[in-house]
C-alpha cells in the first residue's frame, strides 16, 4: 500500500493530503471545458447556434439539465481512505474502481484516529450525525480507546496470519490463517487504497451529495478534495455547477403553491416576505391548518421555513 511518505506533496500538485494517513491524487484526466462544448455542439447542432460563447453554452446545458456532454470528461483518481469512508464512497456506482486487496496482500497498520476536535457526541436531532464535541475525561477515553483497539486488533491480525509483530502463540510450524479470513478482525478505521475513474456528470452528483454539510465530515473532506481538481480542470463547468446545481434550491409543487401565495399577498399588501408568511399562518388558523391547506406534513413545513429562513 502506498504510504504518504512516498508522495512529495510539496512539489507534486496532483496530490493532496487527506485525514491523517490518506491522500487524494489526480492520476489522469480526459477532456475539459472544451470537450463539453464540442460534444454539445455535435449533439445539438443548430440548436446551439444562438449561444455565442462557450461559457454561455455550458451554463445553458447545466441550467436545463442537458447532462450528456458533461460525461465526455473523465477523471481517474488515486485515493487512500479509511474503510468506513470507502463504504460510503462506493455507494456511487457510476464509476470504475480497483481497490487494494486484503486477500492477496497484508493490510497495513495505518488507522484513522480523529483529531480531538472531531471527537463529537451523538447528535440529539439526527440519528446518523454528530453533535457537540466531547470534553475532558470522556474525550480522553474515547481517543485512547480508538488507538488501543486499532493497535490490539492489528497485533491479533498479524498473529492470525503468522507474521512478525503479532502475539506469540508459541506454536511451532504454524501456517497461519488465510489473509482473506484474518482481515475480518480489523476495524473499519483501517486504511484502504484504490484507483477510481468517473465522468464529470456523475462526479458532480457525488460532490453535490457528499460535500453537503449533512454528510459525514470525513467524506465531506474527501468530496472537497475531489472538487479541488475539478475546479482546476473545468473551471467554467464548475462555476455552472455551483450556480445551478450545488447551491440551487429545489421545491415541491406544494411548496411552490405556498410560495406563490406568500409572494402574491406580500406584493398586494406591500408586506415583507416573512410578515406575509406570518399572515398566511394566522389566516389559516395555525401551522397545522396551513399544512392541511397546502397538503404538507409538519416536517415539510419546518424544512420550508428553514430553507427560506422563516424561523
Amino acid at each position: 500500500m502506498t504510504a504518504r511518505s512516498d508522495i512529495d506533496f510539496d512539489n507534486d500538485s496532483r496530490y493532496l493530503k487527506y485525514l491523517d494517513h490518506g491522500f487524494v491524487g489526480l492520476k489522469d484526466a480526459m477532456g475539459n471545458d472544451n470537450a463539453i462544448v464540442e460534444a454539445a455542439r455535435t449533439s445539438y447542432g443548430d440548436g446551439t447556434k444562438s449561444v455565442n460563447e462557450d461559457r454561455g453554452l455550458i451554463r445553458y446545458l447545466m441550467r436545463h439539465q442537458h447532462s450528456t456532454p458533461f460525461e465526455m470528461v473523465e477523471f481517474k483518481f488515486h485515493l487512500k481512505m479509511p474503510i468506513f469512508v470507502m463504504r460510503q464512497h462506493v455507494r456511487h456506482r457510476m464509476a470504475s474502481i480497483n481497490e487494494y486487496s486484503g486477500r492477496y496482500s497484508v493490510m497495513t497498520d495505518e488507522f484513522y484516529i480523529p483529531e480531538p476536535s472531531r471527537m463529537q457526541s451523538q447528535s440529539s436531532i439526527n440519528k446518523q450525525g454528530s453533535g457537540d464535541p466531547l470534553r475532558g475525561q470522556e474525550l480522553e477515553m474515547a481517543h485512547n480507546t480508538i488507538r488501543r483497539v486499532s493497535a490490539d486488533n492489528y497485533m491479533d491480525y498479524l498473529s492470525l496470519i503468522n507474521e512478525q509483530g503479532g502475539r506469540d502463540y508459541n506454536i511451532e510450524d504454524r501456517e497461519g490463517l488465510a489473509r482473506e479470513l484474518a482481515r475480518m478482525v480489523l476495524p473499519v478505521n483501517n486504511y484502504t487504497e484504490l484507483y477510481w475513474k468517473i465522468d464529470l456528470k456523475n462526479l458532480f452528483h457525488y460532490i453535490k451529495l457528499r460535500a453537503d454539510h449533512h454528510a459525514q465530515q470525513e467524506i465531506q473532506d474527501l468530496a472537497n478534495a475531489l472538487a479541488h481538481f475539478v475546479k482546476q480542470r473545468c473551471p467554467v463547468a464548475w462555476e455552472a455547477f455551483e450556480d445551478y446545481w450545488q447551491h440551487a434550491i429545489t421545491i415541491s409543487r406544494l411548496e411552490k403553491n405556498l410560495l406563490q401565495d406568500i409572494i402574491e399577498y406580500g406584493n398586494r399588501c406591500t408586506m415583507p416576505f416573512a410578515r406575509s408568511y406570518d399572515y398566511m399562518i394566522s389566516h389559516a388558523g395555525d401551522k397545522k391548518a396551513l399544512c392541511s391547506k397546502y397538503g404538507m406534513s409538519k416536517r415539510e413545513l419546518a424544512e420550508f421555513e428553514a430553507q427560506w429562513k422563516l424561523t
